[in-house]
């Protein structure tokens, strides 16, 4: 932990170690050679693991926080065309199966389920997964503070009830979410109460002045000044010019109460989308609100990018659109927004245990799965027609002959140190786009160039759990963004104190000396740059950086902040998990959604109809990150299969 890492260093040694480690099967010394002369570096230490994963926290998660490096370094030799083609001594496990899906998220179980329910109960179907836990992004934090039990997402956070008949309405219940609308914590303690958000995002108190915001001293690192209550008092004494101070006064009130007479698009491809899709989400916000190209850049890049991780300068303008439009039920209003504990963790390990019962002990339902365990060993049992494969690095899929007349597929994945390979009567690549053109070895033309107009950017989501929140409360204050005045030294833009859903675990009430989580989304925008190159540049960052160093750029910003409220990093904080996503989001430019000068939109490719026996899913299709185009991608993909293939 002592010792610096160069980014070159580490991408070296990770691509160096990926062979070796990961497919044991083929020859070490011909992976070295081969990745040696490329990279130049030599393989990194044992402890590098561990310094740059860091702490996972407690519990089933543990060993699971986000991409770890065994996960990364699979990932690069899935990229790199590691074991490929196939060697002589792989080993045949001699199983065929009806469907496999490749990728264990929320797509990749969506689409196990509808297929169970769609071809039968007969047909077999097999989900392999990277990752050591299913999930995907819907994966949870657990840290133990004091005795008590805290849990975090580690990205897919946020659900939506929706319209009572609707197809997710269906699904939902069909999972066990019976009763979408969620109870929260109650207020607790002596002091008087406070009210708190109850998901990350929420800002609750930004229109009753208990929201505060922080700006940091372009000439003096860790030197800032607060402003609280801003909306209400224009930003009044913020450390900016009038016209900054005007343009944040107008863009936040606008926030809460939009006076614009913008009206967005009413369903997807109508001319008001297919215009925001022409052009970019920094155009369309000088169209609605005013304000100025450099405002934007400096003072909302990346936080308002539509949901998609890199700052408005980037995205089609529909991205911020896109995911509204799958209607949640208006009669709950606010109450709409809900939020597990862990986050979608809990819808993962809903549909598995639909999926398969005796994967999760105790009885079904939400808490039946928040407190029940997994049974690893129960995931994937010779013979069961529904079985998820962990830590399972899918190398390849290809059509056994040609793919207009093929009959089967033959998969190859990597796991424990070797490589396997099965038959399938179809697949579903339920992962996402960076991994899916890999992965199809004999994809055609008009896919791969359309897979190449999907950009992904990265996400790094940090957990900080802190003794109590009490240094807040104390001022007044229940979340907070900041800026650095252009000087980069910030890390993250903002948190919120929040009070937890009710499902079986954890505190029934909170009060300012409860242990919480403080959940900072760090993303990577460099305004001016190309859609595709600020995802380069972003990966490249977040692969780079050791966890030291991200820990200790924390506790600086939080001791910037906060030292004057009586905050002490090392006596305050009792522990932080990183949640590293090399491509947590689809980051669509214009003409994504829609095409552009004629073109189909690329997502159409890939979504008309299955490739041979292969069918797309994965919420990138859809082009918003939402779990909820997850499960509908999924089912469309399944689908398709049956309709063409399984009946």
């Amino acid at each position: 932990m002592g010792a610096g890492i160069t980014r070159r260093d580490f991408l070296g040694a990770s691509m160096l170690a990926s062979g070796a480690a990961l497919l044991g099967a083929l020859s070490p010394a011909d992976i070295l050679a081969a990745q040696a002369g490329r990279a130049g570096q030599a393989v990194a230490p044992a402890e590098g693991i561990d310094a740059w994963t860091g702490y996972g926290g407690v519990g089933e998660y543990a060993n699971a926080n986000g991409n770890t490096w065994p996960v990364v370094m699979a990932g690069h030799a899935m990229r790199d065309g590691v074991g490929q083609p196939l060697p002589a001594d792989v080993v045949d496990t001699g199983e065929s199966v009806d469907c496999v899906i490749v990728g264990g998220g929320i797509s990749g179980l969506a689409a196990a389920l509808t297929f169970q329910r769609l071809a039968g109960k007969d047909k077999r179907c097999l989900v392999l997964e990277n990752h050591p836990i299913f999930g995907g992004e819907a994966k949870q934090n657990e840290f133990e503070v004091g005795g008590k039990r805290l849990l975090a997402p580690q990205g897919s956070a946020l659900y939506f009830t929706q319209m009572p008949h609707s197809a997710l309405a269906r699904f939902y219940d069909s999972i066990g979410l019976h009763t979408p609308k969620l109870h929260y914590q109650a207020w607790g303690g002596k002091a008087p109460e406070m009210p708190l958000a109850r998901n990350p995002y929420d800002a609750i108190g930004m229109e009753s002045g208990q929201y505060g915001f922080w700006f940091g001293d372009a000439g003096q690192s860790g030197s800032g000044s607060w402003v609280r209550d801003a909306v209400r008092t224009g930003f009044s004494g913020a450390p900016v010019s009038a016209a900054v101070r005007e343009q944040l006064s107008s863009w936040f009130a606008n926030q809460l109460n939009d006076r614009t007479t913008f009206v967005p698009p009413r369903y997807e491809g109508d001319a008001v989308a297919r215009y925001l899709d022409s052009i970019t989400l920094e155009q369309h916000y000088v169209e609605r609100y005013g304000v100025s190209r450099e405002f934007i850049r400096d003072y909302l890049a990346p936080v308002e990018g539509g949901g998609s991780g890199l700052g408005p300068d980037a995205l089609s303008a529909y991205a911020d659109y896109a995911a509204d439009l799958l209607h949640m039920n208006e009669a709950d209003g606010d109450d709409a927004v809900q939020m597990f504990p862990g986050g979608n963790a809990t819808i993962a390990r809903l549909m598995v245990k639909s999926l398969i019962p005796a994967a999760i002990s105790g009885p079904a339902g939400v808490e039946g799965v928040t407190r029940g365990m997994v049974d690893f060993a129960r995931l994937d049992v010779a013979g069961a027609h529904a079985r998820v494969r962990l830590s399972s690095t899918v190398l390849s899929v290809s059509h056994d002959g040609d793919p207009a007349k093929a009959g089967s597929l033959t998969i190859a994945y990597a796991k424990g140190g070797k490589l396997y390979k099965l038959k399938a009567r179809s697949a579903v690549m339920a992962g996402g786009c960076w991994t899916a053109k890999h992965v199809v070895k004999d994809l055609p033309t008009a896919h791969r160039a359309a897979y190449a107009q999907f950009y992904r950017s990265p996400c790094l989501i940090a957990n900080v759990a802190v003794r109590n929140w009490r240094f807040l409360y104390d001022q007044g204050l229940s979340g907070c963004r900041w800026f650095d005045a252009g000087n980069g030294g910030n890390i993250g833009n903002y948190f919120e104190v929040r009070k937890t859903a009710l499902t079986g675990v954890g505190e029934s009430t909170i009060s300012p000396d409860s242990p919480v989580v403080l959940s900072l989304k760090i993303l990577y925008s460099y305004p001016g740059m190309s859609t595709e190159d600020q995802g380069h540049r972003g990966r490249g960052e977040l692969l780079s950086t050791p966890f030291r160093e991200i820990e200790r750029r924390i506790r600086m910003q939080f001791h910037a902040m906060f030292s004057g409220f009586g905050f002490h990093a090392e006596r305050d904080i009792a522990g932080i998990i990183l949640n590293r996503w090399g491509h947590a989001y689809l980051s669509p430019q214009p003409g994504f959604f829609f095409g552009k000068d004629g073109q189909p939109a690329p997502r159409d490719i890939l979504r008309a109809a299955p490739f041979g026996r292969i069918a797309f899913a994965n919420t990138d299709l859809a082009g918003a990150m939402d779990h909820r185009y997850s499960i509908l991608e999924a089912q469309r993909a399944v689908a398709q299969l049956c309709d063409s293939l399984l009946t």
